[in-house]
């Protein structure tokens, strides 16, 4: 019996220290998680803290001056998924890697005559989701600017208030407006901004070097942006009837004036293929946005519209505007040049950061 209770003593000695062990392993796990997410809070407010000090106002300009520094361009914000050397983009048949783009600022802007960049939006966005394209701009020596659409981002306009495309448009079409006479930008649009694009081309051709359609409604005169998510949505009569996510301003009885896509839709649809502290900060900052714009049919002219210069970049892993539709938008209003995004989401600034600003570069440089 004295040998039992020995032995048996040893074994609840032995279960504690392997109990304490494990207590051990635990708590350091705990802790490490826990020193894992203080930093990556740290990092997201860090992130916050720049993105109020680049932008200022409601056309969230980039404040400070833009920076000469040489540098090549790895991408300083990669995700893991975008390696140096992988062919992850595409110019008319022509891939260009990733890994082979070592343009310093002075080596092609010496050439460069339209060296400033608008950034528009998309729906739900604002200025802020373009924080890493506007740093990679400025580091080659480019200037950047990303504008709030009307009842986006820090606008305070309330969005069921927004009924038209020029109200929608008016931050971006008052920012050409005010540029001087000789002085020309390569404008860029996301997603539904493709439809301010169309509208400052058809009003603003003279200040628009370029225009450049990041998945994008490039529609035709006649059509309405809306219509380019039909085939995602389904019809407009099922959309509206069926639709949880709208937004009724005006009253129920009235037609709805906004919408916005729960967090967990929100993030299957746009940001499949992009970093957690990026999706985390959409969550933190998208709005819903107006429905009156998108359902606006385009007027857009020959003499206008038609002489501007188009670019389209197509995004390949996209589930909110897939690649068909989009080869179809380009089909049916054929732009100077197509450009594809392999691995992308629907929100390349995100997903392909690096891809979408060699594009870019390769966009300015083109004669």
């Amino acid at each position: 019996m004295g040998n039992s209770l020995i032995c048996k003593s040893k074994k609840d000695v032995k279960e504690i220290g392997s109990r304490s062990k494990r207590m051990g392993r635990s708590q350091r796990k705990l802790q490490s998680e826990e020193e894992y997410l203080q930093k990556q809070a740290l990092s997201l407010a860090l992130q916050q803290l720049q993105l109020s000090q680049r932008f200022d106002g409601s056309t969230s300009k980039r404040i400070g001056s833009t920076s000469s520094r040489r540098r090549n361009l790895s991408d300083p914000f990669s995700n893991g998924k975008q390696g140096q050397g992988k062919k992850d983009s595409k110019l008319c048949g022509a891939d260009v890697t990733s890994g082979e783009a070592n343009l310093q600022a002075p080596d092609f802007l010496e050439n460069l005559k339209e060296k400033k960049f608008v950034l528009i939006h998309g729906e739900g966005f604002g200025a802020w989701c373009w924080y890493k394209t506007i740093s990679l701009l400025e580091e080659v020596g480019l200037s950047a600017i990303a504008i709030d659409l009307k009842g986006s981002g820090i606008d305070l306009t309330d969005t069921n208030r927004v009924n038209t495309l020029a109200e929608y448009s008016k931050p971006l079409t008052a920012y050409l407006q005010d540029l001087p006479d000789d002085e020309k930008v390569v404008l860029v649009g996301h997603s539904s901004g493709g439809a301010c694009l169309s509208y400052a081309l058809e009003h603003f051709s003279n200040k628009i070097s370029k225009a450049v359609y990041v998945c994008a409604t490039m529609v035709a005169t006649g059509q309405r942006p809306f219509d380019v998510f039909m085939e995602e949505l389904g019809s407009e009569e099922i959309f509206v009837k069926d639709s949880k996510f709208l937004m009724y301003g005006n009253g129920k009885d009235k037609l709805p004036t906004g919408f916005m896509f729960e967090k967990e839709q929100i993030k299957g649809l746009y940001f499949n293929q992009s970093p957690t502290k990026d999706v985390a900060l959409a969550m933190v900052s998208m709005r819903p946005f107006p429905l009156g714009p998108v359902m606006e049919k385009l007027s857009l002219s020959p003499e206008n519209y038609g002489t501007g210069r188009r670019f389209f970049i197509q995004t390949l892993d996209d589930y909110a505007l897939s690649p068909d539709v989009q080869e179809k938008l380009v089909r049916e209003n054929p732009p100077e040049r197509v450009f594809k995004i392999k691995g992308s989401d629907h929100c390349p600034f995100f997903s392909k950061p690096q891809s979408l600003h060699k594009i870019l570069l390769e966009i300015a440089q083109i004669p």
